[in-house]
């Protein structure tokens, strides 16, 4: 017995001193991998933190019947007036924007509107307030660009913008293309428009089961902002990661402008509702297709915080939306939606947080709600008599 005990732990020992080991090379191999999986780990527990920590401090919102979901947003863009709002103020910014008037419950403009689509689409809101809003002179920008930068020494002036950064003091309003105008591409030549009938539309294309559709990541669009080029650039590298190309706008010219390939095909937001995750940037100022992306009930990864309109303070990073840094590298992009892609039943919680606020929420009738509340607020800061402008058309 001894004799064998003493056989097998020379047997052990002999096979541990002439067990190989890995080589310098090999064992950097192993410690590499090891690390990336550590890192890969660290970064989930990142974004489950944060995922927590939002879901924990957030108070759902509920507009019912008088759109207070976004009261906070007037009050803050209206504060800097709070001392009230002179003539002398809007005649300062009479050249930015089209001047309209509310005078004896009718609504007026100036004769020449820069984009009629536009104006159209502002008037459409203002039109069944008139017999119960006051009198009131009206700066309305239809740009796409806000005016009032605080950090270029311009003066204090009201002038409504429909999207803004922190960086300028114009007071907001719904964008005309709620009803009427927005980006006209060939699939919608004459804008985006009619918020209402996109919801319909929207709606049946989200029926597809959630489990159905594609587990990739998904934009189309033209390359108004570098931004979006580490998206496109991740795609051409990995397209079963995500398809993500650009489409001609009205200034192509050459491949040069859709990154050094052909342009893309543009897709109807429909479409959009096959993929899990959809991808929003910003344009040359908000982007006009973020609330759609919301009723594919896809997941929605916002790229940027800075350029906001009335409702998108009302939406919260990783409870309804993926919040990604505008200067995201491809590899951070690769990260998040490689992610969502292991953690599924996240994904789709956020994806319906996204959809139920925004089906909820902003509904045309939330729209009309909010025109009527910051024009009544707008019209008590005013600190003159309102006199008929002779020089501006009968509008209704």
């Amino acid at each position: 017995m001894v004799s064998k005990l003493f056989f097998l732990i020379i047997f052990v020992t002999c096979y541990i001193s002439v067990s190989p080991e890995c080589d310098s090379e090999q064992c950097q191999v192993q410690e590499d991998e090891e690390e990336v999986q550590n890192l890969y780990s660290k970064g989930d527990n990142v974004i489950f933190q944060q995922i927590n920590e939002a879901f924990e401090a957030y108070t759902p919102c509920q507009n019912g019947n008088n759109c207070s979901c976004y009261l906070p947003v007037i009050n803050a863009d209206l504060k800097p007036f709070s001392k009230g709002i002179q003539k002398e103020m809007l005649m300062a910014i009479r050249d930015r924007g089209t001047k309209y008037q509310i005078f004896n419950h009718k609504l007026y403009r100036e004769k020449d509107c820069l984009f009629p689509a536009r104006c159209s689409g502002v008037e459409y809101f203002i039109k069944p307030l008139l017999e119960k809003l006051p009198d009131m002179d009206l700066i309305i920008n239809c740009r796409d660009w806000p005016q009032i930068n605080k950090n270029w020494g311009m003066p204090l002036a009201p002038i409504f913008s429909f999207s803004k950064t922190p960086d300028y003091l114009d007071i907001m309003y719904p964008a005309w293309s709620f009803w009427e105008g927005g980006p006209a591409i060939s699939l919608y030549p004459t804008g985006l428009g009619k918020w209402d009938e996109h919801r319909k539309r929207l709606t049946k294309a989200a029926d597809l089961p959630w489990d159905k559709k594609l587990k990739k990541g998904f934009f189309r669009g033209s390359r108004t902002s570098s931004e979006r080029d580490n998206l496109i650039l991740l795609s051409r590298d990995d397209m079963s990661l995500v398809d993500a190309q650009y489409t001609k706008n009205q200034a192509w010219k050459s491949i040069a402008d859709t990154l050094g390939q052909e342009p893309a095909s543009e897709v109807s937001l429909e479409e959009h509702c096959k993929y899990k995750y959809l991808f929003n940037y910003r344009g040359v100022a908000a982007s006009f297709r973020f609330k759609h992306l919301f009723l594919c009930k896809s997941l929605v990864f916002h790229v940027g915080d800075e350029w906001k309109e009335f409702f998108y303070d009302s939406l919260k990073p990783w409870v309804h939306y993926v919040p990604v840094k505008s200067d995201a590298s491809k590899q951070e992009i690769r990260e998040l939606l490689e992610f969502f892609q292991r953690n599924d039943d996240l994904a789709q919680k956020i994806a319906e947080a996204g959809h139920e606020q925004i089906w909820s929420n902003l509904r045309i009738k939330d729209v009309k709600c909010y025109w009527r509340k910051l024009l009544l607020k707008y019209a008590k800061l005013l600190k003159y008599k309102v006199e008929k402008d002779k020089d501006l058309i009968p509008i209704y």
